[in-house]
């Protein structure tokens, strides 16, 4: 297996941008590679999720869209968002395991319901962190994450890269190659949906949703690595 030395602290924090890295990996740069994807993990985690609703098929969907962007990293141009890139690849991963599933899939490019008219009050927080609330607040999570994945599928992907991901409305419609109207449209309608059982704790728990833990991230990393460096694949093209 070769040897990938360890990514300095400088490509973990931001020193290096995205562009650069790429650029180094559509020459071979493994190491590369990997701060792609630890910058990038909780993103396409939270993307494939909020398609596939199972965390053990969205962490094999994560690392399969990876091998694929490892594979087409030559073909990125960097007047482009990295990110943009690499969610459009796991999108079609997500659906593509769909459609093997042979699920119902709604095309993103439906708009169903309507937006929303007027302003919505600001939802309130709660303050207090004694363990009796740290307690009630994981148990909101859980209950948001239900909900969430309850929601119909061209809200629930808006949502999840809107609200919990906080990408702009322009940055969600160039990943999934809609009109900003209609990211807004459906993220209201998300909200709108998801305030009829959660009220005011929605916002307060979204920080904490669909954590991506440490362990998931160097698991996901560890398998990417192991298929880039063992062999299996070859190198990107140039």
């Amino acid at each position: 297996m070769q040897n990938i030395p360890a990514p300095s602290p400088a490509d973990y924090s931001g020193q290096v941008t995205d562009a650069e890295l790429a650029a180094r990996a559509a020459q071979g740069d493994a190491r590369a590679f990997e701060c792609i994807m630890r910058r990038h993990n909780r993103l396409l985690f939270r993307t494939a999720r909020s398609i596939l609703k199972s965390d053990a098929d969205t962490e094999d969907a994560v690392q399969d869209a990876y091998l694929s962007a490892w594979r087409s990293i030559g073909s990125f141009r960097d007047d482009a968002r990295l990110s943009t890139w690499l969610v459009r690849i796991v999108l079609n991963e997500a659906f593509g395991r769909v459609r093997r599933q042979s699920a119902q899939v709604i095309s993103l490019n439906m708009v169903t319901g309507h937006a929303e008219s007027g302003e919505h009050e600001p939802m309130q927080g709660h303050t207090d962190e004694q363990p009796d609330q740290l307690a009630s607040r994981a148990e909101i999570r859980r209950l948001m994450e239900a909900r969430i994945d309850a929601l119909p599928e061209v809200f629930r992907t808006v949502f999840m890269l809107r609200a919990v991901q906080e990408l702009s409305a322009e940055e969600v419609a160039g990943a999934l190659g809609i009109p900003d109207a209609t990211v807004r449209t459906r993220f209201f309608r998300a909200r709108s949906l998801l305030r009829e059982s959660l009220s005011r704790d929605i916002d307060f728990a979204m920080e904490d949703a669909f954590s991506f833990a440490g362990e998931r991230c160097d698991n996901i990393v560890a398998n990417v690595m192991a298929n880039i460096t063992g062999g299996g694949h070859k190198p990107p093209d140039i």
